[in-house]
């Protein structure tokens, strides 16, 4: 008989926690960037590289967050909605369709985030 993995609810929180520290990394990145430059008026060539290159890794973990909710969503019998009942099945539904929500809004947020380096051109 395989050992059953313990419930935990930490994957919940995978995606938002991507969506954060790319939120911060970006804005922090393009802040201290403008801070240096020589030039108020300096181009952010190098902001929008880094921040394309966090938004594509950050994409990257969050898909992975929303393959396993959609992998525990479908796992095992296919149920009905609500996940409401007080079974094991039930419970790694409702974590895996929460976590698969989450996933796509913290999707949705970090695109959000990385299209300001589209409509600025310079640190002014």
């Amino acid at each position: 008989m395989a050992a059953q993995r313990p419930e935990t609810l930490w994957i919940l929180i995978v995606g938002p926690s991507i969506w954060a520290l790319h939120f911060l990394l970006s804005y922090v990145f393009a802040a201290v960037y403008c801070a240096k430059a020589a030039s108020i008026d300096a181009g952010l060539g190098t902001v929008r590289t880094m921040v394309v290159s966090f938004t594509v890794v950050a994409l990257v973990g969050i898909v992975a967050a929303a393959v396993y909710g959609w992998r525990r969503l479908h796992m095992g019998v296919a149920g009905t909605l609500p996940h409401d009942e007080s079974t094991v099945g039930d419970r790694r539904r409702f974590i895996g369709l929460a976590t698969l929500l989450l996933s796509g809004l913290s999707g949705l947020a970090t695109i959000y985030v990385a299209v300001v380096v589209v409509f600025f051109e310079n640190c002014r």
